[in-house]
């Protein structure tokens, strides 16, 4: 793969990957047919994990322990074959293991008797249709009827196989695997309740099912960001078994920073027509963002910033002079706007006169690379599977009655330009929208929808806020608060499966590459080989004995006495082959990495001769290296050994040149947060000085509005120094009781979302990895000294309560210079309690509860205040 992938990526190619070699093996061994889903929030990657299962299904990957399917054959499957040019487009992009010849787009012309192992090939509805080329031919009475003075059996325009043909022939073969992918897989499923896979197929379900002698595919994969539909129809499949289901998690999506993580809308505060007004407003909004990318590109010195785009969504019978007059504004307000900057996706692939102007068509999958498109007029969510990252600004006319149309175009505008997130500022991690047809009541759907999920569209990960505020540091903190502030450790989720040898690869790639440590990898590799070194010699033995097995196949022989009726079993000792070696020096590379192993043998085998002297010697050498690895890798102990040392050393190099790495630019030190992560233990980041914030100021609840309190002394506030907040009863006696503390300064409200300006602490649940975000920060002067006080009103009511306080506990114990209090607050006996976590007695009375409310009543608690 060209992109590492992250973690959520990671694992659920894993998962895919495990439910493809039990279809193989299902349809192998018993000839059942199989299907199973991919559902994960639009941004996610999907495309990313569709190339990385691909390049383990056709080569094998000893990362994830899966063996290469040398008959597999995949058809990719949509109902857009736009959308099918974008997805092989981006498979290109991604895989480096995938040559482009093996990413077949299926024409007209196509006329095979069956599709070719390692091949992926694109197919969509219209290539299916009743009059498409590629199936005329395949009905017998059509045939019949069209053939005239021809031969019934020959195939119009002399075609000698369908594309049912090829399919069929496919299935059949018993050297090939055919696997069905369902881009979009929610579509073609007819209603979740009302459709019945009895019913008249549709052309999906004829690929499912089968039609006429064609079978139905073996294996079905769909991909969707809500999966719903294509598993209900699965369910009714006929002779078809549903495999585990490949869920994404949506708030592991967002702390990746791969989508945005603000939705803001705007609507008129009365009734009215207020288009003009909104426009320009969104106009404004344009503007301002353009010109913070064009900032945020010069001070990270990166030549090609991103060029904003703002979305008209128009009804579906729009009003030329209306949307005329829409662009006359837009122009009157953002004089600087080149003059051929509107383009649009609708239906009507011509140039629109829309008054005075004529706007150009252009192809939906050709937009985000289109620098010169500023504002694209649409009608409903322009294209299945389309996404514009750089799409920043929407402006809807739709209707109230609309409100799924807005919401799916939306949830198409929420990939990261950058595919990362900006860190501080949250004026380039928003998109906003703008609604002039609606009003407070009629907005709630709307954020509802987004926030519960709508008819084909997964809930929204983030925050949708109505009204926000921008607030920004707060004039009166000094710099030195802001010191205290980034140096607080923030950790990060534990990834599952981490292999410490792949970060440490992955780290010396990277500081090479930025010239911070030249020859990085080769060094890594150096020290690797000293490690396994050390390790032949203090268990010399083990790996004599090991290295004698990997030589040895040992198996027993069956002995049967017809006559007395009796067995036994008779020893054998033969030599092992080339495959048994190289099948263990395999398996011995999964816990060193491939490179590691690769390099380790060469290092061996030069100790006894170099390629120079003697280069059939140095082949008898490697082989020999290889046979000392593969011994190595059957010592129970190396793993936890070999581990410890790669994770020593990437900790080391991450400590000496942490103030180098600290110097790049953004994109650059986004790569090194993300080799820090690949951990399977918390490891701590700074936080980042926040710049720009949004926060809400108002309440809508049944089409009232209210407006939220404000408060002093924060560390963000707006240009009355003040920030808004809806605090809880517990969280305001909490800033009460701070603020009147001696020495107290200022406080941070703990952003609930993953963000660099967000401290999180890494705890356990269900053995999930998970993490905590505690609610406030406070900031004193003590003695001379700034300190913080980390104080978290922790509610008991819910089942993570004493896996989130078990976290926190952990972490006071870890970091116990970084503040001056961790407390954890809480209702207990009708009254608020607080629990000490600095103090040992406390962590380890939590380490060995079973419920958090008993410790918070006992005697290592006291009443706060």
């Amino acid at each position: 793969m060209k992109f590492t992938l992250k973690d959520y990526q990671r694992e659920a190619v894993q998962d895919a990957l495990n439910n493809l070699r039990k279809a193989r093996r299902m349809w192998r061994a018993d000839a059942d047919r199989t299907a199973f889903s991919l559902s994960a929030v639009t941004g996610s990657g999907k495309t990313v994990m569709a190339a990385a299962t691909f390049e383990a299904l056709f080569h094998g990957d000893d990362e994830f322990n899966f063996d290469a399917d040398p008959g597999a054959v995949v058809i990719w499957f949509s109902d857009d074959p736009s959308l099918n040019e974008q997805t092989r487009f981006r498979l290109m992009e991604a895989s480096d293991r995938i040559e482009h010849t093996s990413l077949v787009v299926v024409e007209n012309t196509f006329s095979r008797p069956k599709f070719e192992a390692g091949k992926i090939y694109f197919l969509n509805t219209q290539k299916l249709g009743k009059n498409s080329l590629l199936v005329r031919g395949y009905d017998q009475a059509d045939l019949e009827a069209k053939a005239g003075d021809l031969l019934p059996e020959t195939r119009p325009d002399l075609r000698a196989y369908t594309i049912w043909d090829a399919i069929q022939n496919t299935i059949e073969d018993p050297d090939l695997t055919l696997y069905l992918v369902l881009d979009e897989a929610h579509r073609g499923m007819g209603k979740p309740s009302a459709a019945s896979l009895s019913d008249k197929s549709t052309i999906v379900q004829r690929l499912i099912n089968g039609t006429g002698s064609v079978k139905g595919i073996p294996a079905v994969w769909g991909i969707s960001a809500t999966a719903d539909r294509f598993n209900k129809a699965m369910e009714g499949a006929a002779a078809r078994i549903k495999l585990p289901a490949v869920l994404v998690d949506s708030a592991k999506v967002q702390e990746s920073g791969l989508i945005k993580d603000t939705i803001l809308l705007d609507f008129p505060d009365e009734a009215g027509d207020f288009d003009t007004v909104l426009v320009r407003r969104a106009t404004d909004k344009l503007k301002e963002c353009t010109l913070a990318w064009a900032e945020y590109a010069k001070q990270q010195e990166d030549p090609n910033p991103v060029t904003p785009l703002m979305v008209l969504q128009v009804p579906n019978t729009p009003d030329s002079n209306e949307i005329g007059r829409v662009l006359d504004t837009i122009c009157e307000r953002y004089p600087d706007l080149p003059p051929g900057s509107f383009a649009h996706v609708l239906g009507e692939h011509t140039t629109q006169r829309y008054g005075n102007r004529d706007v150009p068509h252009i192809e939906p999958q050709r937009v985000q690379d289109s620098p010169w498109v500023r504002v694209l007029i649409a009608k409903d969510a322009i294209s299945t599977g389309w996404d514009c990252p750089r799409a920043e600004v929407m402006v809807s006319f739709r209707a109230a009655s609309d409100r799924t149309h807005i919401t799916q175009l939306l949830g198409r505008m929420v990939r990261s330009p950058l595919a990362r997130r900006v860190p501080g500022d949250d004026r380039l991690n928003t998109v906003d929208c703008l609604l002039p047809k609606f009003d407070r009541k009629t907005v709630e759907s709307v954020v509802k929808a987004l926030t519960d999920g709508d008819d084909g569209s997964q809930a929204t990960p983030g925050r949708i806020l109505i009204k926000p505020v921008e607030v920004n540091p707060n004039p009166d903190a000094p710099q030195g608060v802001w010191d205290v502030f980034t140096s607080l450790p923030s950790q990060t989720r534990p990834q599952k499966g981490a292999r410490p040898a792949k970060r440490l690869t992955a780290l010396a790639h990277e500081i090479a590459s930025d010239g911070i440590l030249p020859d990085a990898g080769k060094k890594a590799h150096g020290e690797m080989h000293k490690a396994l070194d050390a390790f032949l010699s203090e268990q010399g033995e083990k790996v004599a004995q090991r290295r004698a097995a990997v030589l040895t196949v040992d198996g027993k022989t069956v002995v049967a006495d017809l006559q007395g009726k009796s067995k036994s079993l008779e020893e054998f000792h033969e030599d092992a082959d080339m495959a048994v070696i190289d099948d263990a020096y395999r398996r011995a590379s999964r816990i060193f990495s491939p490179d590691i192993s690769r390099t380790y043998a060469d290092y061996l085998a030069r100790k006894t001769v170099t390629p120079e002297e003697d280069p059939e010697g140095f082949l008898e050498a490697i082989l020999e290296a290889r046979v000392t690895i593969a011994g190595l890798g059957l010592v129970s102990e190396v793993q936890d050994y070999f581990d410890r040392e790669a994770d020593k050393l990437a900790k080391a190099w991450l400590s000496t040149y942490g103030a180098k790495i600290k110097a790049l630019s953004d994109d650059r030190r986004e790569s090194y947060r993300q080799i820090v992560e690949m951990s399977s233990d918390p490891q701590d980041l700074e936080l980042v000085k926040p710049e720009a914030k949004f926060e809400p100021t108002k309440a809508l609840e049944n089409g009232n509005e209210t407006d939220l309190p404000t408060w002093k002394n924060h560390l963000l506030c707006d240009k009355e120094r003040q920030y808004p907040a809806e605090l809880n009863g517990w969280e305001r006696k909490v800033l009460e009781t701070e603020s009147k503390r001696d020495g107290f300064k200022f406080w941070y409200r703990n952003p609930q979302q993953p963000g660099q300006s967000s401290l999180g602490i890494a705890y356990v649940e269900a053995d999930q990895h998970k993490v905590v975000r505690p609610d406030f920060l406070f900031f004193a002067e003590h003695e001379g000294k700034l300190v913080t006080d980390l104080v978290d009103p922790h509610g008991l009511q819910y089942a993570d309560a004493l896996p989130k306080l078990r976290g926190i506990a952990t972490y006071a114990e870890n970091h116990p210079a970084a503040y001056r209090r961790v407390e954890s607050v809480a209702e207990a006996n009708g009254v608020l309690r607080v629990l000490n976590l600095k103090r040992p007695d406390v962590r380890e009375a939590i380490k060995k509860a079973t419920d958090a409310i008993s410790i918070f009543r006992g005697s290592l608690a006291s009443d706060y205040g």
